[in-house]
């Protein structure tokens, strides 16, 4: 009997579609959202409460300076040392050292950077990322890229790209010497750059399909360019990346974001808004986006998700600087989150999803009505 696909398109409604993604450490349904666990946690959250999630991201570079591979490996790997069985992506740490700018050298060896931690010094290459992502365990590799910052110039772009190619190639050589993390199988993604162009995104991905990866990731997105040079590019990389492959749009969070890119034709995506924003008391719900400090929640009673407290409880908390606070307000926007992406299948499968987006998307990003 003929095994499972690794990936699996359901339903198509325009470019959206629905499908099943398999790992070895389980199924996730797309479109999906992951939440960022970047040091292996949530932040102010315990990840074995968030049952509606079926995939973590986790930080291949924070993860490399703390705790280390040792104790990862000595562990089991990741799924075992945070306690968390069902699948896990891991960035390659690319965009993390693209923003310690003035603390790196990028070369065609790899990236030389200063550890934000204690200041020593580390060579990052796209070999080495592999063998960190095999101790981690990781059901999904990202290779490591450059990723520019926005804006770029053009002699810019183009040596990101440059490097960002060759290093692929290098990466999807050393991946495939040994496609498994301690006895199970694993998938590598390649990443597509090329910033707000359309052209360098067309060259990006030309240079780099013949490399087969398992999965597509667009990168450079979310960078600081506004709506409305990242949407064209969100569309046109849903029409150029395999149908067949699983896409995923890196670092792009708001439900606007989220809309739209499901609408572009993309299954994964990631982003640390719903968790750093609630730190802040800026939740997202179905009326808009509500800010619980403001005296307006001091006496509203109406219960947030997924426990029941009231606004007015965890304004309070707030008020009084709580840690609690934090935690139940992580809870809320999670939980919105997932929630939209089960709305998102349901409408796709339904066939309903375009004219929903249109009558929900923007009211979604509006302060609540009062």
């Amino acid at each position: 009997m003929a095994s499972e696909p690794q990936f699996q398109v359901l339903k198509v409604e325009g470019a959206a579609r629905t499908g099943i993604l398999r790992t070895a450490h389980g199924e996730v349904l797309t479109p999906a959202f992951m939440p960022v666990a970047t040091h292996g946690a949530l932040r102010a959250f315990p990840h074995h409460l968030l049952e509606k999630a079926s995939i973590l991201l986790s930080n291949t570079y924070h993860l490399y300076l703390r705790p280390g591979t040792a104790i990862l490996e000595a562990a089991g790997g990741l799924h075992r040392f945070m306690g968390w069985n069902k699948p896990i992506l891991t960035d390659s740490g690319g965009y993390q050292v693209f923003s310690l700018a003035p603390q790196r050298k990028l070369s065609p060896e790899g990236v030389l950077f200063k550890s934000h931690v204690d200041g020593s010094t580390h060579l990052l290459t796209p070999e080495k990322v592999v063998a960190i992502q095999r101790s981690i365990g990781s059901d999904i590799q990202m290779v490591l890229d450059v990723c520019p910052p926005y804006p770029a110039s053009d002699s810019e772009m183009r040596e990101a790209l440059e490097l960002t190619h060759a290093w692929a190639a290098r990466a999807r050589r050393a991946f495939l010497e040994n496609p498994t993390a301690y006895g199970y199988p694993v998938l590598q993604f390649g990443i597509v750059q090329g910033g707000v162009e359309p052209e360098l995104r067309r060259a990006s991905f030309a240079a780099l399909k013949h490399l087969d990866f398992e999965g597509w990731a667009v990168g450079g997105l979310a960078v600081g360019e506004p709506f409305e040079l990242r949407q064209p590019i969100l569309h046109l990389m849903g029409e150029l990346l395999p149908p067949e492959k699983p896409r995923y749009i890196m670092g792009i969070g708001t439900p606007l974001d989220i809309l739209e890119a499901v609408a572009a034709g993309m299954d994964m995506m990631d982003c640390v808004l719903p968790t750093r924003n609630a730190r802040h008391g800026r939740l997202y719900t179905w009326e808009g986006i509500i800010h619980i400090r403001n005296a307006r929640y001091k006496s509203d009673l109406s219960p947030l998700p997924p426990w029941g407290y009231t606004r007015a409880y965890l304004h309070h908390l707030f008020r009084v600087e709580d840690p609690l606070a934090q935690t139940i307000a992580t809870a809320a926007n999670l939980t919105f989150f997932l929630e939209l992406m089960e709305h998102i299948r349901l409408h796709i499968t339904q066939g309903t999803f375009l004219a929903w987006k249109a009558e929900i998307a923007q009211k979604l990003m509006q302060p609540a009505p009062k």
